[in-house]
C-alpha cells in the first residue's frame, strides 16, 4: 500500500535526455504538501573559502547530507537531496522531519565545536511554501547506467533558501537530545582530483532564471549547449580514474575524523591512514576496480534543485563558447549565472557499501560552488539598485 512518505521513492526515472525531460511539464509530480523542506547552510562560507577553508565548508556539508541520509536509511525512506558545496538541501515526509531536524541539531553543535563554522539548519513546510504562491514540481533523471538524480523546478527551493538564510528567521528549536550523531561511512579519501589526460580545467557553473514562467524553457537551451560543446554526463566528467589519488596525509584524514567523530582519536586516524596507503593494492583487484568504475559514474557532478549547479571538464575554447552562448542569455534576460574556473576538483564521500551504495560529492577546487554563488550575488544585487 502507497504511503505518503513513499512519493519519492515510486516516481519514475525518465529516459529521456535532461534537455528534453526540461520541456516535458507532464513527466513532473508536485511535490506533497505534507513534506517539508530542510537546508543547511554554512555561514559565512564565502569568506571561509577565501580564507582557505574550502576543504572544511565542502566536508561539514557532505557530512550534513550523510547524518540525513543515515536517518532515512533506518528508516527505509528514500528522498532527495541536493550537495550546494557549502550546505545542501532536502525534501522530506512528515515522519522524517522531527528526527532528521534534531540530528542536524547535534551536527551543527559539533560543527561549530570543531571548526569553529556555524551551520544554519531550518526547515519551512511544504504547505507553507504553495500558500505563498511559489511551486515545487520533481522528476528523476538517469544521469549514468547506475545513477539518477531528483530534478526540481518551480522557485520553492529558492523562496525556502531566502528564508532561512533571513536574519529574523527562527532557526529550528530542536536540540537533538533524543537522538545519537550517525555519520557512518562519511570518507574524505581523495587527494585533489587534475581533470582527465584530455581537458584542461574544471568549471564549476551556477545557473538560475530570473522569470519563473520561463525557467524550464531556459535550462533546457543551457543543458543542450553544454552538451553540444562538452558532449554528454559522461564525457564532461571532471573525475577519472586514472587521476585518483588516495590522501596519505595526516592532516587531510583529521578533517574527516573531526567531522565524522566529532573529535580527533589517533588510533581511528592511523588505522584510516594506513588503509588509505595501502588503498592502491585493494584497487587492482577486480572488485577495486569494478568500484572505482562505479565511483565515477555515481560522481554527484549535476544537481538541477531550482537552478543549474555543474561541475564539468574541458578545454579554454569549450568553456569560452560557453560564456559566449550565457552572456547571450542573460543579455536578454532569461538567465543570470555564475562560473568559476579552477585546475582540479575535490570529492567527499557517502560509502554505505562499495558495491552500489555510495555517492561521491563534487565540487571544483578552491570552493567553486561558493565562488560561483559569489558571482551571481554580486549579479543580483546590481540588478536590485538599477530597480
Amino acid at each position: 500500500m502507497s504511503t505518503d512518505q513513499d512519493f519519492y521513492t515510486e516516481l519514475p526515472v525518465s529516459p529521456l535526455p535532461l534537455s528534453e525531460l526540461l520541456l516535458q511539464e507532464e513527466l513532473f509530480s508536485t511535490v506533497l504538501s505534507s513534506w517539508h523542506v530542510i537546508i543547511t547552510d554554512i555561514k559565512s562560507s564565502t569568506e571561509a573559502v577565501l580564507g582557505g577553508s574550502h576543504e572544511n565548508v565542502n566536508l561539514i556539508a557532505t557530512g550534513s547530507i550523510v547524518s540525513v541520509l543515515n536517518l532515512a536509511f533506518d528508516m527505509n525512506i528514500t528522498i532527495p537531496f541536493f550537495f550546494g558545496g557549502d550546505g545542501a538541501t532536502f525534501i522530506v515526509p512528515e515522519c522524517l522531519i522531527s528526527k532528521a531536524m534534531q540530528v542536524l541539531s547535534l551536527y551543527k553543535a559539533s560543527t561549530l565545536t570543531n571548526f569553529n563554522l556555524e551551520l544554519r539548519t531550518g526547515t519551512v513546510p511544504v504547505e507553507t511554501i504553495y500558500e505563498q504562491g511559489f511551486h515545487l514540481h520533481i522528476a528523476k533523471y538517469r544521469s549514468s547506467k547506475s545513477f539518477y538524480i531528483p530534478v526540481v523546478l518551480g522557485n520553492g527551493l529558492n523562496y525556502a533558501e531566502k528564508i532561512i538564510k533571513g536574519d529574523d528567521y527562527l532557526l529550528s528549536g530542536h536540540d537533538g537530545t533524543e537522538h545519537e550523531l550517525n555519520l557512518t561511512g562519511m570518507q574524505c579519501r581523495w587527494d585533489k582530483i587534475p581533470p582527465p589526460e584530455d581537458k584542461e580545467e574544471v568549471v564549476t557553473l551556477l545557473v538560475a532564471a530570473l522569470h519563473h514562467h520561463g525557467q524550464a524553457a531556459a535550462f533546457s537551451k543551457v543543458m543542450k549547449k553544454i552538451e553540444a560543446l562538452y558532449g554528454p554526463h559522461r564525457k564532461r566528467q571532471p573525475i577519472s580514474v586514472s587521476r585518483l589519488k588516495l590522501v596519505t596525509t595526516f592532516n587531510r584524514i583529521g578533517l574527516e575524523m573531526r567531522t565524522r567523530l566529532g573529535q580527533f582519536k589517533w588510533l581511528d586516524q592511523l588505522q584510516t591512514w594506513a588503509v588509505n596507503l595501502f588503498g592502491h593494492v585493494f584497487f587492482l583487484t577486480k572488485k577495486g576496480r569494478a568500484y572505482l568504475k562505479s565511483l565515477v559514474e555515481m560522481s554527484d557532478t549535476l544537481v538541477i534543485d531550482g537552478k543549474i549547479n555543474t561541475v564539468i571538464s574541458g578545454n579554454k575554447e569549450q568553456r569560452q563558447a560557453l560564456q559566449q552562448y550565457l552572456d547571450e542569455l542573460e543579455a536578454a534576460g532569461e538567465i543570470i549565472y555564475g562560473l568559476h574556473v579552477s585546475n582540479a576538483s575535490v570529492m567527499s564521500c557517502y560509502v554505505r557499501d562499495m558495491k552500489d551504495g555510495h555517492i561521491h560529492f563534487v565540487d571544483g577546487s578552491d570552493g567553486g560552488y561558493t565562488q560561483a554563488a559569489r558571482v551571481i550575488k554580486a549579479k543580483l544585487k546590481e540588478i536590485n539598485s538599477e530597480k
